[in-house]
């Protein structure tokens, strides 16, 4: 277990990043290390997932609303219980939703999406600490080919470089809680004690800013 020498400031520790990123791995790392809750994105039960990578624009919008929903009732349940926990830890915040959503809706599609979110966003407890994790592109079709989820197979490089952008441009822009941008490109969370650690530390140094940067040195792809 890492021991914590700074006060309990950070408690609720949100991680973001594109499809391939490594969010779910950190996240499960830094949940055994600190002994927290750990909540991940329910993925998986979304039924109209697989039809929009296989057709993007005709899917999108039942996508995003039930993606929209789902996360909405999961950080429902956060509020009643998980943040009683002395920590949390998450692999996604719920504001990323925009994300795709500005990505693939448009027109009137777009304008319901917002006028919904906008209600529910009202009643979602922030993080106190976002971790945004950035690769490039290489290295997430490298983690996307790797873990070979069958819906993901056939995605198209183009998606890829498209969602990285418009992360980039969201994180840029974001203001709403700390936020620690980690370079991960040459990280390899599973086998990188030395940086964990040091990531570790950063985030719960005393002096830490509003918005940091963590860049380990490259040692190559394991």
């Amino acid at each position: 277990m890492y021991t914590i020498q700074t006060p309990k400031e950070i408690r609720y520790i949100a991680i973001e990043g594109v499809i391939g990123a490594g969010k779910t791995t950190l996240a499960k790392i830094l949940a055994d290390r600190i002994k927290s809750e750990l909540v991940l994105e329910q993925f998986e039960i979304n039924p109209f997932l697989e039809k929009f990578y296989k057709d993007r624009k005709r899917y999108a919008f039942q996508t995003q609303i039930f993606f929209l929903l789902n996360r909405y009732q999961q950080q429902q349940s956060l509020n009643q219980t998980n943040l009683f926990s002395e920590y949390l830890v998450s692999d996604y915040i719920f504001e990323k939703d925009k994300i795709f959503a500005y990505l693939n809706l448009e027109g009137e599609e777009l304008k319901l999406y917002e006028n919904v979110a906008v209600q529910l966003e009202r009643n979602v407890v922030k993080p106190d600490l976002v971790i945004y994790i950035q690769a490039s592109v290489d290295r997430l079709i490298e983690n996307i080919r790797k873990r070979n989820r069958e819906m993901e197979r056939n995605m198209p490089r183009s998606y890829i470089e498209q969602l990285a952008d418009a992360y980039n441009h969201f994180f840029f822009m974001y203001k709403s809680t700390p936020l620690l941008i980690v370079n991960a490109t040459d990280m390899d969370f599973l086998n990188g004690e030395h940086d964990i650690n040091e990531l570790m530390n950063l985030i719960f140094r005393k002096d830490r800013a509003l918005v940091e940067y963590f860049s380990p040195e490259p040692k190559g792809l394991i």
